[in-house]
């Protein structure tokens, strides 16, 4: 089956050589030496003053939130993968969900500021898709309510806004990097600060709290990253420049043939993507399922990124429906786009989805719905079609 990502392997021989010299030190976790290099080449790689690695993204996350001494509530996107929401909930904080902006799919800065209320304290947006969020909006609304902003970052590794890392903006970005994304340390994540001291206390809650061997100061948690997952990352790091051009030249092939054809999200102005992602938005959640079915027939797994909206979910509070979100949910696919991917294997992608949109809605729901029904976690019924637009890649 070819799956949406494909996790990336560094040089086997390099790696090897990292282990080697894990066995040679016996130094396998604690804030080791390839954790340490691995740190300081990532913050030069992305040009931020301060990066902790930690051992998942929503640990990150979480200890994001801890760090700011975050309580209330805070605004969110309802698209998004579901830690973005569940890291929220697990330490206390209520969210917010303000709507997406239709073209973007990122935080519509204009719905943040209208959905904050007196205990609103910060406000948790995602680069969805390695897509820049509209950073200066966001801070200019943070900056006149007093809000601080953190950015989910798990899309966005390498991803420049003005020539910049992306993650220079905000209070504190966080990071994924598990084996299914575009740079990984099989599992990790990582917490991005511009203010030192807040880098400080960070390292404090990734460690239990621990200052010296004596000293605790504060509720801590362990969320060290250990060496042989620094090596990995360390092999991955160095062929960057490679994965980076390889997805653009697929991301490049699926526009030329698909733009004509479904809505495609369109870039934030004056920023770069990373490709880590080829996201489609059909005419409507029935041609979803009918192209969705038509390519795991021919043994290729595309994924509803990001299905349901968040703001459906049984565990948060009933709030006002966020109709941009809810609708997009329905409709976007993502393709496979990796390393590797092989160049027949996207044509066959193209080629079904050019198939299936040509031929129109004329099958009876009833007819796919067993052949999908075992596979998909849906609602009971399809949702209307949300009305088409087309915008720029």
């Amino acid at each position: 089956m070819i799956n949406v990502t494909k996790s990336y392997l560094g040089n086997k021989t390099k790696f090897l050589g990292y282990v080697d010299s894990i066995y040679a030190s016996g130094w396998l976790t604690n804030h080791g030496p390839l954790v340490t290099e691995l740190e300081e080449r990532l913050r030069d790689y992305l040009g931020v003053r301060n990066i902790i690695l930690t051992n998942n993204g929503t640990l990150a996350l979480q200890i994001a939130y801890r760090a700011l001494n975050l309580t209330g509530s805070a605004i969110t996107t309802p698209f998004s993968f579901v830690a973005t929401t569940s890291s929220l909930q697990w330490e206390g904080i209520r969210p917010i969900f303000a709507d997406i902006d239709k073209a973007t799919w990122n935080l519509d800065p204009q719905a943040i500021e209208a959905s904050i209320e007196a205990d609103t304290q910060a406000i948790v947006a995602t680069h969805v898709f390695g897509n820049a969020c509209d950073v200066e909006s966001i801070a200019q609304v943070a900056q006149q309510h007093r809000l601080k902003v953190i950015y989910d970052g798990a899309h966005a590794f390498s991803v420049r806004y003005k020539d910049h890392s992306v993650f220079n903006w905000g209070d504190i970005s966080t990071l994924s990097f598990h084996a299914t994304k575009l740079f990984h340390t099989i599992e990790g994540g990582a917490i991005v600060t511009n203010d030192d001291a807040l880098a400080v206390r960070i390292r404090l809650l990734c460690n239990f709290g621990i200052v010296d061997t004596d000293i605790i100061d504060g509720i801590g948690i362990n969320a060290k990253l250990n060496e042989f997952a620094a090596a990995m990352g360390l092999c991955i790091l160095d062929d960057m420049a490679l994965i980076l051009e390889q997805r653009e030249e697929i991301a490049s092939r699926y526009v030329r043939r698909l733009a004509d054809h479904f809505d495609l999200q369109s870039q934030q102005p004056h920023s770069q993507r990373n490709h880590s992602y080829f996201p489609i938005a059909l005419r409507d959640e029935d041609q979803l399922l009918r192209c969705r079915v038509a390519l795991k027939d021919k043994g290729i797994n595309p994924r509803r990124y990001f299905y349901p909206s968040l703001d459906t979910l049984s565990y948060v509070q009933p709030q006002t429906p966020q109709t941009e979100s809810r609708a997009l949910s329905r409709r976007v696919l993502c393709l496979p786009i990796y390393p590797g991917l092989p160049r027949h294997v996207q044509n066959t992608v193209i080629e079904t989805l050019l198939n299936e949109s040509s031929q129109g809605s004329h099958l009876p729901t009833e007819h796919i719905w067993p052949q999908v029904a075992a596979s998909l976690l849906l609602d009971d019924h399809l949702s209307p079609p949300a009305p088409a637009y087309k915008r720029i890649y």
